[in-house]
This record gives structure tokens, C-alpha cells and sequence, in this order.
């Protein structure tokens, strides 16, 4: 039997999780109690059944049953059970977002503020990450992208990291975005708005593209980020860092951020050991706006 531990924080995507594996022909059980953990595992070992994988949530709504995960853990192993520990995870300021989208309150909150019962979650959940084999930062996934994630580890049986790097473009006249971990200004480089007939296109269009990547200063740029990024990055992983947010701007993130970041994440693609993601946060604003 393949057993594995779904867990995390409230509000970080473990009852989505939980479906999607169920879609992957896991046999899901969720809140279950932990002092019946090893119980429910003698239970399968014991009779003929159809569960050859198995996943089990298990969070905070265990209460004081949490404190018993140690010696249940313990059990596992000298069963010989093996098993796997899914941890999802994500910042406080997207999780207060999202339980105030959907109005619930935070099981430990207790009528207080939100991040109060994050604090003390994360502390009653630090063991659990800390055993964790894979690490999923849902800061920043979309549903297919969380999906594509967990398919990559318990359908393909890749080999899989807990970093997750999203290469972002953005305008400066739009704010900086608040999740970068690495900031690149690229307004340095000559700006193809005011070249008559680019304003109207977009670092997507080969036009925009040749006019950035013509200048040896971008190319010059692209290559010390790029040599920055591979040096950082297995660093960042032995951390245990689970996210990264390269953010590259420029005045309104349609044309030479837009470009820059498209070939970072060309020069990247493919390469083992993270995930890998490209957002344009602002490409299409000034169109909206009729500028």
C-alpha cells in the first residue's frame, strides 16, 4: 500500500489536493484522527482490499491528537509501512486573503485576528514540515498548476524539488510586486513605446523582441542574470526555500520586461531540480486604460 499524509496550513489547498488525488485513483480519507492511524493501517494489512494507495489528511482540526504524530510516525516505521508526507503551504498575507473571500474563520483564531491563528498553526504544524518529503507553495498556483504539481510527483513519479520559481514582468508605474524575492530593473535599455509603430505591440511579438535583444547591454544583462539565478538556486533549495519570485520591470511591463523575462524563462526551461512558471502582470494595462 502507498500511504501518504496530506497536511498544511488552513486555506492552502489540502481539500483541493485531496480531490485531485482521488482523480489519481487514491483512496482519500480526510480528518482522520490520529490516534487511529495505525489502527486504520493494521485494518489494511490485515484483510483483502482494494487500497493500494491511500491518502489521509491530517491537520489542525486534530487538536491535541497532533501531539501523538511523533509516536505515530514511529509505528509507521516499524510496520514497515512506507509513506510519504505532502505538505501545502503558502504565505499569511494570501491566506488571510482567502479566508476573507470566503468569509470562514480560522480554526485556531478563536476570535482573534486571522494571522493569530496562523502564527500558533504554523507551530503546531512545524514537525509535520519538517518531516515532509515534498513542500508545495500554493502562493501562487492556479488550480491546473497545483494539479500539473502533484501529478508530476505521484503519477509520473518524477523526481521532484520543493522550489517553485515564477519569472514575473511588471510596470514600475504600477507598483512593485509585493511576493518578489529578486527585484531587476530593466529601464536601463532603450524604450521601443516611443518607436513609431512597436507602442502597440508587446514583448511577446518578435518586432518588440529583435528591438530589446538588438542592444549589447540586454544581452549582457540576461547573461549576468542568468549566470546569478543557477548560482542561487541550488542554494536556495538546500535552505529549503520553497518559492521564488524573480520579478523584472519596466515602466509598463509591456515591452522590455516583458521580452527580458521571456528569455530568462527560455534559458531556464527545462532544467531539473524546481518548478517553473512565467507570469506578464501588467502587459495588458495600458491598453485597458486606452494609452
Amino acid at each position: 500500500m502507498k500511504l501518504v499524509i496530506v497536511t498544511g496550513m488552513s486555506g492552502a489547498g489540502k481539500s483541493t489536493a485531496m480531490k485531485m488525488m482521488e482523480d489519481m485513483g487514491f483512496f482519500c480519507i480526510d480528518n482522520l484522527p490520529i490516534p487511529l492511524l495505525d489502527k486504520f493501517i493494521d485494518f489494511s494489512n490485515s484483510f483483502r482490499t482494494d487500497m493500494q494507495k491511500v491518502a489521509l489528511g491530517i491537520d489542525v482540526r486534530n487538536g491535541r491528537g497532533l501531539e501523538e504524530i511523533r509516536d505515530k510516525f514511529e509505528v509507521l516505521k516499524r510496520s514497515a509501512v512506507s509513506y510519504e508526507v505532502l505538505y501545502l503551504d503558502a504565505e499569511d498575507e494570501v491566506l488571510v486573503k482567502r479566508y476573507k473571500e470566503t468569509r470562514r474563520n480560522h480554526p485556531l483564531a478563536a476570535g482573534e485576528r486571522i494571522n493569530k491563528g496562523l502564527q500558533k498553526e504554523r507551530k503546531e504544524l512545524s514537525f509535520l514540515k519538517e518531516h515532509a518529503d515534498y513542500i508545495i507553495d500554493t502562493s501562487q498556483l492556479l488550480t491546473r498548476e497545483l494539479k500539473a504539481e502533484l501529478e508530476k510527483i505521484f503519477v509520473r513519479n518524477q523526481d521532484y524539488k520543493n522550489l517553485f520559481v515564477t519569472i514575473l514582468s511588471f510596470g514600475f508605474k504600477y507598483g512593485i510586486p509585493s511576493d518578489s524575492d529578486i527585484v531587476m530593473d530593466v529601464r536601463f535599455l532603450p524604450n521601443p513605446y516611443y518607436v513609431e509603430g512597436l507602442r502597440a505591440l508587446t514583448g511577446n511579438d518578435e518586432e518588440i523582441q529583435k528591438y530589446v535583444m538588438q542592444f549589447e547591454e540586454a544581452g549582457q544583462f540576461i547573461d549576468k542574470l542568468e549566470d546569478m539565478i543557477n548560482f542561487l538556486i541550488p542554494n536556495y533549495i538546500a535552505e529549503g526555500k520553497n518559492q521564488l519570485v524573480i520579478s523584472i520591470g519596466c515602466t509598463g511591463g509591456k515591452h522590455r520586461s516583458v521580452t527580458l523575462a521571456n528569455e530568462l524563462y527560455e534559458r531556464l526551461k527545462g532544467k531539473k531540480g524546481y518548478g517553473l512558471k512565467i507570469e506578464h502582470r501588467d502587459i495588458g494595462k495600458d491598453a485597458l486604460r486606452g494609452k
